[in-house]
């Protein structure tokens, strides 16, 4: 089958169509430069432009492009960047969905639990409402509204609401790893924010799944079944690193100070989520202990 993929030479992306490609699927990706081959489609977003016979044919679209948003210290350009990017994304990649004379079956549309905003030390699935802050209205609700056109048009889609991405090649981890190795890591904040997290293989495992059964639409959380506070991740990384944890935490307000207004809705805040879509699917995760995940991805 074809598959098309944006963001494919992300993290998420590249480990997908690796392994989309490992069962002998066709991955089609999308760039924004001009195409080397068949296998990839020019697309532009910020200008709409992507024309519908390049997705006509396939099976399904798995869209995972977006700016970063971990990446940069927030202002107001890169606040709008990271909205931008994804709503326009999302719009023009829906319109060529709807317009094609043969549609995919199925948009996987990236999401996150930002939707969920702070939700303390509450349990939240996917039948939990919005939350508040930049992340829940500003960016994942209106990133998820623009892809109710093509469920209108017949086309399933799901919602791919990714927790904190466990990998050595990419995303947070790297970056932390070095403070922890010297024994310097510490607690943030109050360091009893819940993170909910997922292995790279676990997040492939888990959209592979939502590719193959029809019966998983609209909301669907990319998370391990046990997310665990702050303090627990540090006290574990920490272990799995063979290094003692600091015992005083970094201040928030030091923080704020240091990554300006990412901290507050991605350090200091937290969600505890859990896979509701995909437990009750009967999904198996091969890392549900943060733990045994980070034992694997070390």
């Amino acid at each position: 089958m074809t598959i098309i993929v944006t963001g494919a030479s992300g993290l998420l992306g590249s480990a997908l169509t690796a392994a989309l490609r490992a069962e002998d699927a066709r991955v089609v990706r999308l760039v924004r430069r001009e195409p080397r081959g068949t296998d990839e489609a020019f697309w532009n977003p910020a200008e709409g432009v992507l024309d519908p016979a390049a997705v006509e044919g396939a099976q399904a679209v798995v869209h995972l492009a977006g700016a970063g948003i971990g990446d940069r210290r927030w202002n107001a350009d890169v606040k709008r960047e990271i909205a931008r990017s994804r709503i326009e994304g999302t719009r023009t990649l829906v319109r060529a969905l709807t317009e094609a004379d043969a549609r995919p079956e199925a948009l996987l549309s990236g999401s996150a639990i930002g939707f969920y905003g702070d939700t303390g030390d509450r349990e939240v699935d996917e039948t939990s409402p919005p939350g508040e802050g930049f992340l829940a209205q500003e960016v994942v609700v209106p990133w998820e509204a623009e892809t109710e056109p093509a469920r209108e048009a017949g086309i399933r889609v799901a919602l791919l609401r990714t927790g904190l991405v466990l990998s050595r090649e990419g995303g947070m981890l790297p970056r932390i790893l070095p403070i922890f190795k010297l024994g310097l890591g510490a607690p943030l904040g109050s360091g009893r924010q819940y993170w909910s997290w997922i292995t790279v293989d676990d997040w492939v495992g888990a959209v592979l799944r939502v590719l193959r059964d029809p019966g998983l639409s609209g909301p669907v959380n990319l998370t391990a079944p046990h997310p665990v506070t702050n303090a627990e991740f540090t006290k574990t990384l920490a272990h799995a690193v063979r290094r003692p944890a600091m015992p005083l935490a970094v201040p928030g307000f030091a923080l704020k100070t240091a990554i300006g207004g990412f901290a507050d809705e991605g350090v200091l805040t937290g969600q505890r989520v859990l896979p509701g879509r995909l437990t009750e699917a009967g999904h198996t995760f091969r890392h549900i202990r943060l733990g045994d995940a980070l034992t694997a991805v070390l």
